[in-house]
């Protein structure tokens, strides 16, 4: 049987106000949702977003509560179901176009470990090893319960870049999602939009001389360090290489010291604040069509918040 990942280890998936951070190597998530959280947009060119982001924090305690509805829905159709509980805030940050916090970055370099503990999380998962074991039948029955099916209906959100994207109607997992969010089709077609948007305005932006000049004065900082990379990505790119062939331990005191110097570069020249001000006023000229999903998914999430206190503890 397929490995299923729990719902507790599922990433977090990024926010409607996103860093640039990520968005600019993947088109991706925020480093932090901590970074955005409580920003409202300030656009004076179109109709504003309301709201704010979940912190991290917040993030994980709507999982935690998630995964307890799941399991409710799925001890009433005779299954068990662990609502177990890994992830930490420290496994949601890092990653990305450049890190900006050098205590993380002393304690996770770039979050190898981090990536390695929770493949090992997900390969134990108690859900898995209980599902691989029932009958055939069972286990088909399993599925369709917690992840739903074809059969039963499915739900279609159309991407701001393009495409689109489908889930179940029906499964213990939309079930739950229901319960903290209300309605989980308006929920589904906003998340889907909102976190989905960086490719509309990252390309521009990591053209933007601000963004490049700040590039070039980290790139100077890490070369007065002793690293010659004209961009954080470029380090990423030669790690492997760097580490080939070396100890756990001395591959990681490698990882380490590249991601302390290229987050005190980060926060040391104006390459952070630069990127994260680029990011609001990109967001705010190139979003106004999508502030309404914007706040639908931000005013939906926290009001999932607030049920997931009463439902996690």
């Amino acid at each position: 049987m397929k490995k299923r990942a729990s719902a507790d280890i599922v990433a977090v998936t990024c926010a409607g106000a996103l860093s640039l951070f990520v968005a600019v190597t993947s088109a991706g998530c925020s480093v932090s949702a901590s970074d955005t959280a409580g920003r409202q947009s300030n656009s004076t060119s179109g109709p504003k977003a309301q709201g704010r982001e979940l912190t991290d924090a917040e993030q994980l305690l709507v999982q935690r509560a998630e995964a307890r509805l799941v399991k409710k829905c799925m001890e009433s159709k005779g299954f068990k179901y662990w609502a177990w509980t890994v992830l930490t805030v420290d496994d949601l940050k890092g990653g990305g176009y450049v890190l900006t916090d050098p205590v993380w970055a002393k304690k996770h370099g770039y979050g190898s470990r981090l990536t390695d503990r929770l493949q090992n999380i997900q390969r134990d998962d108690p859900n898995n090893t209980y599902a691989n074991k029932l009958p055939r039948q069972e286990r088909v029955r399993y599925g369709k319960a917690l992840e739903g099916s074809p059969s039963s209906g499915m739900l279609s959100a159309e991407l701001p870049g393009g495409g689109t994207v489908q889930t179940p109607r029906h499964s213990c997992q939309t079930e739950a999602k229901s319960g903290l969010y209300g309605d989980f089709e308006t929920w589904f077609r906003a998340e889907k939009t909102a976190t989905n948007l960086s490719s509309l305005y990252v390309p521009d932006l990591v053209e933007d001389k601000r963004f490049t000049h700040a590039v070039e004065q980290w790139s100077t900082c890490m070369r007065r360090a002793g690293h010659d990379y004209a961009d954080p990505p470029a380090i990423r790119r030669e790690l492997p290489s760097l580490t080939q062939g070396l100890s756990s331990e001395k591959s990681y005191a490698v990882e380490v010291g590249l991601a302390v110097a290229e987050a005190t570069c980060a926060t040391g020249t104006p390459l952070a604040d630069t990127a994260r001000a680029l990011d609001t006023e990109y967001r705010d000229k190139k979003l106004g069509r999508y502030a309404t999903d914007i706040t639908t998914y931000r005013r939906m999430a926290l009001a999932a918040l607030a049920r997931a206190k009463d439902i996690a503890g």
